[in-house]
């Protein structure tokens, strides 16, 4: 293969965010060409890179970079399936996220450097996926994190925007700090920072802290994939445009923590106790966001803390040794989950905002926008799991993962042995990522009937439908339920205007691999081959299970959500407090009462849920707010104190002059009287 096209694939992205940045306000003409050629000229060429490198294959190629007087630092590329698989996806996204981005965000008048970062942001994942030493890969990681600082903040002039960007950089720091310092320790104990080394160490058992390095690895990868107790930035990261949301949750920043454990899993197969940590880090993970997204009123909310919680069956993978499962649920997943993000953008475009609540009474959403309705239900279908949709198989092939670890027999496809992975940790995947399921069903189902179905919407429904333009602009962005967290995004688009076609063909090109991946992937094992070459089909009890649960869980929503309509139809709510919300159309003034299914089957939790169960709270009391006092401490030490000296130290160098200044009288009789005393005091200290 010639190297040239491997080295191009991240090249192409970072030359044409230069260009798209240097055309800016120049050559406004020539903005979205440079935005979307080169990404789409990468996705090609990491297509071409996958196929030609084939099955079972992989390539090394380095050159130093600069000695360091200890391990070399080289820019070194390594290329393998999972590379060139997760390199194809990061491609497609990208390239559907460019084209879409030039409809969504029209009439922005900071397009071309939101053009200029996406592009950027796709060539640090790019080069995070195909680097063959990790201080290289550290490089597109720290880039990728200041893009995603950026995009967050796209909209500025927003205080929701400008704290969520703070956040997301601060949390994913936190856990940068240790990951820093991990790889670090890892590079000393092989040797090398070049990963084939690295694994050949952790192989012939040379690596002197595992553990050590292990668990420091695992803070940044907490960070940056959003996993417990650093993932409160996911879902505040919503105020940022709707495009970058499905590049970061889909291909990008919170799958580069995953894909580095599943470069480096002969190193945490070397330490039992991290993949316990890792374990109860994914049950929690996936457990909680599932709870957090069935409460939620903002739709992009929901999509966010069902990422954090995919994300939680990926590490949960990892932990029960197949990074397979993982790497295969992390491609499926993005690809559903990129589609679930832009189809809500279109509907978020159309709708005028982001509260669900608000979208059920709005009368005929789903005629107006059948493409996202469709693909929508496509996606919706995939995450909760159903055959034959992508989601379906690559979820059971967590769950086999998962079951084989728990009775002993890890499918770590030769990476290490069985019995490296604690049977402890395979049975806390196994449990919690079932119960997760029957959520994930419950609030796919709840997200969707409360969008589309709901009847305050078909009640309000005229003949015609009613174009929610005509209601004003600034009742509809606070038609939200009161007491639910809310990010919402600056309007890009006019809702009286259908949606373009640049917003509606990306869905359809990513409801493809959405609904067949699965299928082709596994049908001629093709997938397998490339990968470690281990088994992904499901196994009869997970299909069976997973399935059941899935199903039952969307049974439950849709019973809980019949029994709100049917008790809101006999005019009998439930609870007072239940959903109640001013009218986006219709008469002013008009209220409606929001069939809610996730109030009915959260109960008491339904509250503590839609608030992320405290967690920012308790960051506050226990971190934010110390650290604030002490920030105020210092300024004031640094003002009254320190600054007191300084300022001393001029004010007493002044007086000094001032005094000396006095005996400067020009008297030539005063300058030798005083000579001569001083020969006299000087004359009498001697003598005595």
């Amino acid at each position: 293969m010639n190297l040239a096209l491997p080295a191009l694939v991240p090249a192409l992205p970072a030359l044409g965010a230069a260009a798209t940045l240097a055309a800016g306000k120049k050559a406004p003409g020539l903005v979205r060409p440079l935005a979307i050629v080169p990404v789409a000229a990468s996705a090609v060429l990491a297509l071409v890179v996958a196929l030609q490198l084939g099955t079972g294959q992989a390539l090394d190629a380095a050159t130093r970079l600069t000695p360091t007087g200890g391990p070399d630092v080289a820019l070194a590329l390594h290329l393998d399936g999972f590379s060139s698989l997760i390199s194809v996806l990061v491609g497609l996204v990208a390239t559907c996220v460019q084209v879409y981005s030039t409809a969504y965000l029209k009439e922005d008048p900071r397009y071309p450097s939101y053009a200029a970062l996406v592009s950027l942001f796709t060539a640090a994942m790019f080069l995070v996926v195909y680097s063959g030493d990790l201080i290289v890969l550290l490089v597109g990681w720290e880039v990728m994190g200041i893009c995603s600082y950026f995009l967050i903040g796209h909209h500025w002039e927003s205080a929701d925007a400008r704290s969520a960007s703070l956040k997301a950089f601060l949390v994913t720091k936190l856990g940068d700090v240790p990951f820093l310092f991990g790889i670090f320790l890892l590079g000393a104990d092989a040797h090398s920072f070049r990963i084939p080394d690295v694994l050949a160490a952790a192989t012939d058992g040379k690596l002197g802290h595992p553990t050590l390095i292990a668990l420091l690895l695992l803070a940044g990868v907490a960070g940056k994939s959003a996993q417990f107790p650093l993932h409160t930035w996911l879902p505040d990261a919503m105020a940022g445009p709707t495009p970058v949301s499905a590049l970061i949750h889909a291909a990008t920043m919170v799958a580069a923590g995953i894909y580095l454990v599943a470069r480096l899993l002969p190193v945490f197969l070397l330490s039992g106790a991290a993949l316990v940590v890792l374990a109860v880090m994914a049950a929690v993970t996936m457990i909680g966001s599932a709870l957090c997204a069935l409460a939620q009123d903002d739709l992009k909310r929901v999509l966010a803390y069902s990422t954090v919680g995919q994300l939680g069956y990926m590490a949960g993978a990892l932990a029960s040794g197949d990074r397979e499962a993982a790497v295969f649920h992390l491609v499926s997943h993005g690809a559903f989950k990129a589609l679930l993000f832009l189809a809500a953008g279109v509907v978020i475009h159309a709708a005028h905002t982001n509260s669900i609540s608000a979208m059920s009474r709005i009368p005929g959403l789903r005629k107006r926008v059948p493409d996202a309705y469709w693909t929508m239900g496509i996606g919706l279908v995939a995450l909760i799991g159903l055959p034959p949709f992508s989601g379906f198989f690559s979820k059971e092939a967590v769950l086999s993962a998962a079951e084989h670890a728990a009775n002993g027999e890890a499918m770590t496809n030769g990476l290490g042995p069985a019995s490296a992975v604690p049977q402890a940790a395979g049975w806390i995947v196994l449990v919690s990522a079932a119960l997760t399921a029957l959520l994930t069903a419950a609030y796919a189902t709840r997200l969707f009937l409360l969008a589309f179905h709901s009847p305050a919407g078909v009640a309000a429904a005229a003949p015609e439908v009613v174009a929610p333009a005509v209601a004003d602009r600034a009742t509809v962005v606070a038609d939200h339920e009161a007491d639910a967290p809310y990010s919402p995004e600056l309007d890009e688009a006019d809702p009286a205007t259908a949606e373009p076609h640049a917003m509606r063909w990306p869905l359809w090109v990513l409801a493809v691999p959405t609904m067949a991946f699965g299928i082709t992937g596994l049908r001629s094992d093709w997938l397998p081959a490339l990968l470690d070459g281990g088994t992904l089909r499901p196994s009869g009890v997970t299909a069976v299970t997973g399935t059941g649960l899935a199903v039952a869980g969307a049974l439950l929503a849709y019973g809980a959500w019949r029994s709100a309509t049917a008790r809101l139809g006999a005019g009998r709510p439930a609870r007072a407090p239940l959903g109640r919300v001013p009218a986006q159309a219709g008469a002013p003034g008009a209220e409606v009462i929001v069939a809610d299914p996730g109030r009915t089957l959260l109960g008491p939790l339904f509250g503590p849920a839609r608030h992320g169960f405290g967690v920012d709270r308790l960051y506050a009391v226990l971190f934010v707010r110390p650290v604030a006092a002490a920030a105020r401490l210092v300024r004031f030490l640094d003002r009254e104190v320190v600054e007191g000296y300084v300022q001393g130290s001029g004010i007493g160098a002044n007086l000094l002059g001032r005094a000396v200044r006095l005996a400067q009288t020009g008297n030539a009789q005063t300058y030798l009287s005083a000579l001569l005393a001083g020969v006299v005091l000087l004359a009498v200290l001697v003598a005595v």
